[in-house]
C-alpha cells in the first residue's frame, strides 16, 4: 500500500489548515496561562480561608504543594539534580524557589504565559519622521 507524500497531503488540506501556524502554539500557552492564573486563585482562596480558621497568616509553600499533586516523583527530584545538573542548583536555588507560596508563583507564571501569548498588536502607520 501506497502513502501519500507530504505534499500531496498539504495540496488536499482545507485553506484554514494551512494559515496561523503560531497561533495553535499561542492558544495553547494562553490556555496554560489562564489554568495557572485560575490555579494560583484557588490556593490564593485556600489559604486565605485557612489563616482565618487558624487566625495566623500562613502560605502553602509551592513545595508542599508539588510533593501533594506529583508525591514520590517529587521527593526523586533532588537526586536527580544534584546528580544530572549540578549539586548546588538544588540548595541555594531551587530550595528558595520551592518556598514561594503556591498562589504567587501560580499568578505570576499565569500572568507571564498569557502575556506572552497575546496576540502581537499590529502596526499602523509608517514612520516618517525622527
Amino acid at each position: 500500500m501506497r502513502f501519500p507524500g507530504r505534499e500531496a497531503v498539504l495540496r488536499a488540506a482545507p485553506g484554514w489548515a494551512l494559515q496561523g501556524s503560531g497561533d495553535e502554539l499561542r492558544f495553547l500557552v494562553r490556555m496554560l496561562g489562564y489554568l495557572l492564573v485560575a490555579g494560583g486563585f484557588v490556593a490564593l482562596l485556600t489559604d486565605g480561608a485557612r489563616s482565618i480558621a487558624n487566625s495566623a497568616l500562613r502560605f502553602t509553600p509551592l513545595g508542599e504543594t508539588l510533593l501533594t499533586f506529583v508525591g514520590e516523583r517529587f521527593r526523586q527530584l533532588q537526586p536527580a539534580v544534584e546528580r544530572n545538573l549540578h549539586p548546588m542548583l538544588w540548595d541555594p536555588v531551587l530550595l528558595n524557589v520551592l518556598q514561594v507560596p503556591t498562589a504567587a508563583a501560580g499568578l505570576l507564571l499565569g500572568f507571564l504565559l498569557l502575556w506572552l501569548g497575546a496576540a502581537p498588536k499590529p502596526q499602523i502607520g509608517i514612520l516618517t519622521r525622527r
